[in-house]
C-alpha cells in the first residue's frame, strides 16, 4: 500500500510525526510493506511551489492507495488566483471524497460526563453551504452590494443517496440505527430531499432502525443522551459542526478521528485545526492523528480484502484506547505527556501486543 503523507501546517509536522511512527510499527508488525511517500502542502508549499497544492501533487496521490493529510490553515487561504487553495476542499473534490466518516467514542481511564457512548457522525462532504465547492468554477456566496451577501446552498438526489448508502451499510456493522439529522421545517427543498433519499435508500436495510431529528434539537439530544445514537447521517455543514461537538463529549477534539472516503480514494485526516497557538510546544494530541490513520487502513482493508490491513487498523486503535486507560496521554485527556512522549507510549504498546 502506497500512502502520501502531507504532514500540514501548525501542530501537524508534530502529530504526523506519530501517525507515521505508528504506520511504520503496524506495517513492519503486520507485514503491510507500507511505502509513505512525504510531500508537503499548505503554507510549505505555497513557500516552495507558489501554491498550497499543485497539479504534480494531485497526479501523486490519484497513482496512491491513500493519503494521510494534517491538519491545514484553511482560514489563512483566501485567494486562490494566488495559489492560496483550501488543500482539504482541494482533495475531497479532486477525489470525489464524499463521505466523511467521524466516530466519537468514549474511552476508559477518562471520565465518562455524559455517560459511555460509542457513535459515528457520516457527513456528506461534496456540496451543501461549503461556498468553495458547490459550483464548476468559482464559489457560490457573492456580493450583491457593498451591504448584500447571498450565499447558495446546493442538494443533489445523487449525494444524498450515496452518503446515505454510507451510513447504512455502515449502521449493518453496528447496532443498526441510523438517525437522519436535518432542517427541513425550514430548508423544506433542499433537507427534504435528502431525507426522503435517507429513507428510500433505508429501505434496502429493513433490519435497520430509522428516525429523524431537526439539528438544533439534536445538538441538545446529543448533549444530553449521546448513547441514544449508532450512526447519524446528516449534510456537510450540520455533519461538521455535530461531529466537533461528539468529539469533545467524548472527552477532546484530540480524539476526533476522521476518514474522507469515495469510491477509488480515501484521505485520512485528523478532525481538529492546525492550532497555530500551541504549534511547536510539544502539547497536541497525536490521537486524532493516530485513529484517522488506524481508518485509513481500515478502509483499505475493506476495499482490498486484507485481514492484516484490518488488524493493523485495530491495533492502533487499541494502542490508543490503552495509553488513555494507563494515563500515557496528552494533558487534554488526563495525562501529564507532550505529543512525543505520547506517540511514545503508542508505539510501545504496538510493539508489545
Amino acid at each position: 500500500m502506497k500512502i502520501v503523507v502531507l504532514p500540514g501546517d501548525g501542530i501537524g509536522p508534530e502529530t504526523m510525526a506519530v501517525a507515521v511512527d505508528a504506520l511504520q510499527a503496524v506495517s513492519q508488525r503486520f507485514d503491510l510493506g507500507l511505502q509513505l511517500d512525504h510531500d508537503v502542502a499548505g503554507h510549505d508549499s505555497l513557500k516552495r511551489h507558489g501554491a498550497t497544492v499543485t497539479p504534480a501533487l494531485l497526479e501523486k496521490v490519484l497513482a496512491a492507495d491513500g493519503l494521510m493529510l494534517g491538519p491545514m490553515a484553511t482560514y489563512d487561504f483566501k485567494d486562490e488566483s494566488k495559489g492560496e487553495i483550501n488543500p482539504s476542499k482541494f482533495f475531497r473534490k479532486n477525489l470525489d471524497l464524499y463521505a466523511n466518516i467521524r466516530p466519537a467514542r468514549t474511552y476508559p481511564g477518562m471520565p465518562a460526563r455524559l455517560g459511555e457512548f460509542d457513535l459515528v457522525v457520516v457527513r456528506e462532504n461534496t456540496e451543501g453551504f461549503y461556498a468553495d465547492r458547490n459550483i464548476e468554477s468559482g464559489g457560490s456566496e457573492m456580493l450583491i452590494t457593498p451591504d448584500v451577501v447571498v450565499s447558495l446552498r446546493r442538494i443533489t438526489r445523487q449525494c444524498c443517496e450515496r452518503i446515505a448508502r454510507s451510513a447504512f451499510e455502515l449502521a449493518m456493522t453496528r447496532k443498526k440505527h441510523v438517525t437522519i439529522v436535518h432542517k427541513a421545517n425550514v430548508l423544506k427543498i433542499g433537507d427534504g430531499m435528502f431525507i426522503d433519499m435517507c429513507h428510500e435508500v433505508g429501505k434496502e436495510f429493513p433490519e435497520v432502525r430509522v428516525d429523524d431529528v431537526i439539528v438544533d434539537a439534536m445538538m441538545a439530544h446529543v448533549v444530553r443522551a449521546p448513547d441514544r445514537y449508532d450512526v447519524i447521517v446528516t449534510t456537510n455543514m450540520f455533519g461538521d459542526i455535530l461531529s466537533d461537538l461528539t468529539a469533545e463529549l467524548s472527552g477532546s477534539l484530540g480524539l476526533g478521528g476522521s476518514l474522507n472516503a469515495g469510491r477509488d480514494h480515501a484521505m485520512g485526516q485528523a478532525a481538529h485545526g492546525s492550532a497555530p497557538d500551541i504549534a511547536g510546544k510539544d502539547l497536541a494530541n497525536p490521537a486524532s492523528q493516530l485513529l484517522s490513520a488506524a481508518m485509513l487502513l481500515t478502509w483499505y482493508g475493506q476495499r482490498k480484502g486484507g485481514a492484516k490491513f484490518l488488524h493493523a487498523g485495530a491495533a492502533i486503535e487499541a494502542a490508543v484506547a490503552a495509553t488513555i486507560a494507563s494515563g500515557q496521554c496528552t494533558a487534554d485527556v488526563g495525562g501529564k505527556l507532550g505529543t512525543r512522549a505520547a506517540g511514545q507510549a503508542v508505539l510501545a504498546h504496538l510493539r508489545a501486543a
